[in-house]
């Protein structure tokens, strides 16, 4: 990092750590900010979006079977920024059959990215503000028994740290967050921020609060990952969603160098004005996504309920549906546990599915089985879905 690389404009200062290298201390928040026409459209737009999705999220007969595909989408794109390889079905896998032996290693950290979120969202839904504590709680979650664990999960940093690629030093990095000596005050005021802050339109403090929190980095590990989850937070928080179906990660990979490269230019020169169109392009894409998604889905389930119907009048088979869009990937024993019915009811209930072509059998053996929705993993898994495509469901396949 280096002293030319920042103007005067900047929204901050450079100093020396107590190392000796160059770091740099962000102002507090709010800064001062100008709107052009540009930016103005862009945040009406994200606006809009994000008043749809919140339409959609009322509308949810089940929330909690929907939203829990949503959380995992978000936790695999976020991880997969700080460079894990782990597949969405992966994920579904894991938690169908966590005991089998062949799981990727980074399967782990990416559930641990759901189950900080799950906490995060408690903790909301109780009532309790978004504080430094309830920050350090979800951080400790993250990082539990993963990659990380050994870096002072829940704390504060209490060393220098940069970002960059490995073996630069500090004189190298791409960017040299402030020294640990300045952690508490930044984190205060970043928490009076978020929380006392009521003037400004909630995806422009949305964008001002990610910026801010990774330019502190106030943890040795994880702040990338806690620092998108904080989006998803606040949104619920504001009650701005009445679900937390908006997850800005998957927008983020596909601009992954145009989203690093957008904060760096405002610590750099204080270039607001481009972070916040980015932010509020990301706003509206993936509001209009999920929104669509989540339509599709409930039309695929739909779909499934009268197929299932017209070869089973049980409540259980009709239940399992349900349940087949919490997850895609079901054994007998998890049909049972989940549904809190016998063995044989689950895998009666089961065979129903498979015979209307609902589940299909992955293993290929007699024991142990594990059965998938092909239908409604795929539309989990695919790209950014067209919002012209609100009405037309992928079809289901045949039996």
């Amino acid at each position: 990092m280096r002293r030319e690389e920042y103007e005067t404009s900047a929204p901050g200062q450079l100093m020396n750590s107590i190392q000796g290298h160059l770091t740099f201390l962000p102002a507090p928040l709010p800064p001062t900010l100008s709107y052009d026409l540009n930016m103005v459209r862009l945040l009406s737009e994200a606006d809009h979006a994000l008043g749809e999705l919140a339409g959609v999220g009322q509308m949810l007969p089940n929330p909690h079977l929907l939203i829990r595909p949503f959380l995992r989408r978000e936790a695999v794109s976020s991880s997969r920024i700080e460079g894990t390889i782990t597949r969405l079905d992966q994920v579904f896998l894991f938690e169908a059959k966590p005991d089998e032996l062949h799981h990727p290693g980074d399967v782990e950290e990416v559930i641990n990215h759901v189950h900080a979120l799950e906490l995060g969202l408690e903790r909301i839904r109780q009532g309790r503000p978004l504080t430094l504590r309830l920050l350090r709680e979800v951080h400790a979650r993250l990082l539990q028994g993963v990659r990380g664990e050994n870096k002072r999960p829940g704390e504060f940093r209490k060393c220098g740290v940069m970002i960059g690629r490995h073996g630069q030093t500090f004189a190298e990095a791409r960017f040299v967050p402030p020294c640990h000596t300045a952690i508490d005050d930044l984190m205060n005021d970043f928490e009076r921020f978020t929380n006392t802050e009521r003037s400004l339109p909630i995806v422009v403090l949305l964008a001002l609060a990610h910026y801010q929190f990774e330019a502190i980095h106030p943890f040795m590990d994880g702040n990338g990952r806690l620092g998108r989850l904080l989006i998803t937070l606040l949104l619920c928080e504001r009650q701005k969603l009445p679900q937390p179906l908006l997850y800005l990660s998957a927008y983020f990979e596909r601009h992954d160098e145009e989203y690093k490269d957008r904060m760096l230019e405002v610590s750099r020169r204080a270039a607001w004005g481009e972070w916040i169109s980015f932010f509020a392009r990301g706003v509206a894409e993936q509001s209009a996504d999920a929104a669509t998604r989540a339509r599709r889905l409930l039309a695929l389930q739909q779909q499934y309920r009268q197929r299932a119907a017209a070869v089973s009048s049980s409540v259980t088979v009709i239940r399992l549906v349900e349940e087949l869009f919490a997850s895609p990937f079901i054994t007998i024993p998890g049909a049972a546990s989940s549904l809190s019915v016998t063995f044989p009811t689950a895998q009666n209930s089961i065979e129903k599915l498979v015979e209307v072509g609902i589940l299909r059998e992955i293993t290929g053996q007699a024991r142990n089985r594990v059965y998938c929705a092909d239908g409604v993993l795929r539309l989990l898994e695919e790209g950014p879905v067209p919002p012209e495509s609100q009405t037309s469901p992928p079809p289901a396949p045949a039996p």
